[in-house]
């Protein structure tokens, strides 16, 4: 008998006890589908957090400076020192002073609109384009000017997408509004990225009464930069405080590395704890096998009565275990396909995130090869004591 005939053999008994075989095969099932989905979660977290900070942009460094104890923070005109100092790596910088004033239009005050002092580069640095009227100048800056720029969400909601020339009040502050950028996020809402107050960083420090500041959002010409542009920062800062704890830099890129190891280490954890489904599965799928021994002992006897040597008896019930086990698997990634679908329309819906679940082909192959080889290794016990039967003891079972 050829592995065809075997085959198609292994097809016909586990048709004629459907629902045996199915829950034989459910173990497999589920450990397979919990594989899939898992993995295709962690994919898809991955690829949020790498699209989420590709809106700052992968160039980026972010400088906090805290000082020693009541000392003076570094002031600007020190960052920009150190910017003309490494003008092989770094490239554009602009001071953060984020604000908590309320913002008043009219009558009207919205708290959940975000306010921020930035530098003349800030929009080139994140790549923002402006719509209408400009961005901010370097006069603007130097002149602490009362302007800003607003978010496209901000003029389309509060003025009627006509807010150039137009006034915006940041706590008791009046601002003329001199811009409208871009829209930058695929659907605009109240408190996201388009919701958004821009004013000269001088102008924000003189509002909100801080001073000198300590937040720094520093570009380097290219990614694989982050590190030299990184430790150009540090020396810099150490030689104004000699204190490392005085002041921290982190590159975008270290942020994504370090949130895609933790998502990754996670994903692992799970991933084991759902293949012990398999493993399960397979104990059922070597239980189910024992009993189909016994149960077909005088078919076993007569086989070998007609001269079925022990190898042909073992991969008869190998391949019928191996084919259980696979077909198994098979249902379990069209399951597991299926699942990650829904759980992409869930998580838009419930958490208003768009995150696509996305299975990788890796993760496919290699559940349905693992899949298929619990078959066999759980299948080989239950084969041998049928390979092994004494044709004669088998003639005589009941």
């Amino acid at each position: 008998m050829n592995f065809l005939e075997t085959f198609k053999l292994a097809l016909k008994n586990i048709a004629s006890s459907k629902m045996r075989s199915f829950l034989t095969m459910l173990g497999i099932i589920i450990g397979v589908c919990a594989v899939i989905v898992i993995v295709g979660l962690g994919n898809g977290m991955s690829n949020y957090i790498q699209d989420s900070f590709a809106d700052i942009g992968t160039n980026m460094l972010q400088v906090q400076v805290m000082g020693r104890g009541t000392s003076r923070r570094a002031p600007e005109e020190d960052m920009y020192a150190i910017m003309d100092a490494n003008p092989d790596c770094l490239d554009q910088l602009s001071p953060l002073v984020s604000m908590y004033e309320p913002v008043k239009v009219g009558s009207e005050t919205y708290k959940r609109t975000s306010v921020a002092g930035v530098s003349e580069d800030y929009f080139a640095m994140l790549g923002y384009g402006v719509e209408q009227g400009r961005g901010l100048e370097y006069m603007d800056v130097v002149n602490r000017s009362n302007i800003c720029v607003v978010g496209k969400y901000v003029s389309d909601t509060y003025y009627g997408g006509a807010a150039v020339g137009e006034s915006i009040k940041v706590g008791s502050t009046r601002l003329e509004i001199v811009g409208v950028l871009e829209q930058d996020a695929e659907e605009m809402e109240e408190g996201g990225n388009d919701d958004y107050v821009y004013l000269p960083y001088s102008t924000a420090s003189r509002v909100s009464h801080t001073g000198t500041f300590g937040s720094y959002a520093v570009t380097v010409h290219t990614e694989e930069q982050a590190a030299q542009g990184k430790k150009a920062i540090e020396d810099g800062l150490y030689k104004i405080y000699g204190d490392t704890n005085a002041y921290a830099v982190v590159s975008v890129v270290e942020l994504i590395d370090i949130m895609t190891s933790m998502v990754n280490t996670v994903m692992v954890v799970l991933t084991i704890i759902a293949a012990i489904s398999l493993v399960v599965g397979g104990i059922g799928i070597m239980n189910i096998m024992l009993v189909s021994v016994t149960e077909r002992t005088r078919e076993i006897g007569i086989r070998k009565a007609l001269g079925a040597r022990e190898g042909t008896i073992l991969q008869q019930f190998v391949i019928e275990a191996a084919t259980t086990s696979a077909i198994g698997g098979v249902i379990g990634i069209g399951l597991g396909y299926v699942l990650s679908a829904v759980a992409t329309q869930l998580i838009a819906m419930l958490m208003q995130e768009s995150m696509t679940v996305t299975p990788s082909s890796a993760a496919v192959l290699t559940a349905f090869g693992v899949s298929a080889g619990i078959g066999v290794l759980f299948g080989y016990l239950p084969a041998r004591k049928a390979a092994r039967l004494n044709p004669i003891e088998a003639l005589r079972y009941d």
